[in-house]
């Protein structure tokens, strides 16, 4: 198909530029005579979790420092937006150069020490001076909608439950809502630890020990943030050191001639600490 599209311009024809070529690309994919019919078939809320994944990848990427695959991963985000974009402009919505420009118009309004005459002393400052913007922005928002602003406003709910979290506490803590030390933020787990196994002591439903565990997870999630350290890096990374602990003790067992379902939980747990003293 990109053979095809490059067919299609002119060889006398100044080359496009790459944006436009996917632009191009887009709408002979949504093109309902000739166009893919996968992705005829897909609306807004079937690609919302493609592009979600695809900014996954592009976190992985920088996790793993693989710059080649990064390049790769922000074209993948990158024809999520066109894909959009696209769509919209097909129900007459906005198209690209919109999107483009709304972001282009906010990056102007939210900088002004750079594009206008406003002096910002320090990048403390600055971050100040950037949500003092948003909050305007939020409050212009809530009272177009006839609603009350809240400092929470705008705080999607697409987010993943733990970067979500972070979020709202952060705004919270703008306010003064948060605790100035540690001591409170684990006495605080402390506390939601037990009334957790409180419930599960009395076999309460699963609906109450799943509110519980709620209030343990967000506890927890404060303490990461207290403490400076992104959750969801953490947890990633538990979960790699996890996958890596795991397949050694496959590997151990394999050795052995031996499957690991039939093994008790007792020599399991061995292997798991033998394979951590050979980590350390």
């Amino acid at each position: 198909m990109l053979s095809g599209a490059m067919a299609d311009t002119p060889s006398s024809a100044p080359p496009i530029s790459a944006i436009k070529h996917l632009l191009t690309i887009m709408a002979r994919l949504r093109d309902p005579a000739g166009g893919c019919p996968w992705d005829l078939a897909q609306t807004f809320g079937s690609i919302a979790p493609y592009t979600i994944e695809e900014a996954y990848e592009v976190a992985d990427a920088i996790e793993r420092g693989d710059m080649a695959d990064l390049k790769e991963e922000l074209g993948d985000l990158l024809l999520q937006v066109v894909f959009h974009a696209r769509m919209a402009e097909e129900d007459g919505l906005f198209d690209f150069d919109a999107v483009a420009q709304t972001i282009v118009e906010k990056m102007i309004r939210r900088h002004p020490h750079v594009f206008a005459d406003t002096v910002v002393a320090s990048a403390a400052a600055q971050t100040q001076s950037w949500e003092a913007h948003k909050a305007a922005e939020r409050a212009a928002k809530a009272h177009g909608n006839g609603g009350t602003p809240s400092i929470l406003d705008d705080v999607t709910v697409a987010l993943p439950a733990l970067s979500r979290a972070v979020t709202l506490q952060r705004r919270a803590a703008r306010v003064g809502f948060d605790w100035p030390t540690l001591e409170p933020v684990l006495a605080k787990i402390e506390e939601e630890l037990a009334e957790l196994r409180h419930e599960i002591s009395n076999n309460s439903a699963a609906d109450r020990l799943e509110d519980e565990l709620g209030d343990l997870l967000f506890a927890v999630t404060n303490l990461a943030r207290h403490l400076d350290i992104d959750g969801e890096t953490a947890l990633r990374h538990a979960n790699a050191k996890f996958e890596r602990r795991f397949r050694a003790i496959e590997e151990r067992f394999a050795a052995k001639e031996r499957e690991m379902s039939g093994a008790t939980l007792e020599e399991l747990e061995s292997a798991w600490q033998a394979v951590k003293e050979d980590e350390n």
